[in-house]
């Protein structure tokens, strides 16, 4: 049964879209979703086609997407990725998730909602796929604020220094987030969640 309270959620935010195909399980962090229709109750989103998750949920038609809370810390995003790799296991050892009916899993730590549905078509946009679905569940599980992009720019990400460091060196994303430690941040380095270039990253304090 369909909570409705779940979709005022989605007006808004960051989430974690995940699917299965077989044994295998795969999330990634999308920022673009939103309700259409009401009956039928469905929902429109996007997906970087660089994303494994993306040929996913293209297989199968199905997913869930776990609507972030102002309460998720950035090891999600160091997790997921806002633009993230085709390889690996993105929940292996993971304990803040379970299964929903449809066996897909959603997020119980740093979600305030989440909403599982089935694709009934898409749309070719280059480099990302738009996915119309139909809610089939969905409910309300904090009265968290859902986080915002500016949220998590002001309050998750880690912030760049102002000055010289002092001890080990680390540069921060000024996409994401991702911190790099070493004593020099290589040329040709690229970001392992967003995919952004070495020129995307500043000294940390």
């Amino acid at each position: 049964m369909k909570n409705e309270k779940a979709m005022f959620a989605l007006s808004y935010g960051l989430f974690v879209l995940a699917a299965r195909e077989g044994e295998r399980d795969n999330g990634c962090i999308i920022n673009t979703a939103m309700q259409v229709t009401v009956t039928p109750n469905r929902i429109l989103f996007t997906v970087d086609k660089s994303n494994l998750t993306h040929d996913m949920v293209g297989e199968t038609g199905l997913f869930t997407l776990s609507i972030l809370s102002e309460e998720a810390g950035f090891g999600l995003f160091q997790r997921f990725g806002l633009r993230s790799g085709r390889n690996g296991d993105k929940f292996a050892g993971f304990a803040g998730a379970e299964r929903g009916e449809n066996g897909i899993l959603r997020l119980t730590q740093g979600a305030n909602a989440w909403i599982s549905g089935r694709v009934v078509s898409t749309t070719d946009l280059g480099t990302h796929t738009l996915f119309l679905a139909t809610v089939e569940d969905a409910d309300l599980i904090s009265a968290v604020p859902s986080l915002t992009y500016a949220y998590y720019q002001d309050h998750i990400k880690p912030k760049a220094r102002q000055g010289a460091p002092s001890g080990q060196k680390r540069w921060v994303c000024r996409v994401c987030g991702y911190v790099y430690e070493g004593e020099e941040l290589p040329e040709d380095f690229i970001c392992p969640i967003c995919k952004h270039p070495a020129s995307d990253f500043e000294l940390m304090e």
